[in-house]
């Protein structure tokens, strides 16, 4: 098992940043990769950016050059530093994990609670 606290959503200003960070405890030797998610009112939740166990990251294409996502494995935390907001990155943000305890049996995905994020214009 796996769980997953977001921290540091906010209201801000469009052109500002805000630094989400995932707190991620439990099984965490089972863990594949992190990723961030967003879900705006009435959309589907779709993945922002992620990050595997070895570091390799991958974006999508609206947020690429104004997010970073990386890991500090000694606390076992996931950041997304956001800049450059716009007001179309207002949403929930979710962590997720990806966890694979037995190579693909039993793999699932564990979420977080989410963190709001508002852009304003």
């Amino acid at each position: 098992q796996v769980q997953l606290v977001e921290s540091g959503g906010g209201l801000v200003q469009a052109g500002g940043s805000l630094r989400l960070s995932c707190a991620v405890s439990g099984s965490t030797y089972a863990i594949n990769a992190i990723g961030w998610y967003r879900q705006a009112p009435g959309k589907q939740r779709n993945l922002v950016a992620a990050i595997s166990n070895d570091a390799n990251t991958n974006y999508t294409d609206s947020v690429k050059g104004r997010f970073i996502i990386s890991q500090d494995t000694t606390d076992n935390t996931v950041f997304l530093q956001m800049n450059n907001l716009k007001p179309d990155d207002t949403a929930v943000y979710y962590c997720a994990a990806d966890y694979d305890p037995l190579f693909g049996n039993g793999r699932r995905l564990f979420w977080g609670q989410g963190t709001q994020v508002t852009v304003s214009s």
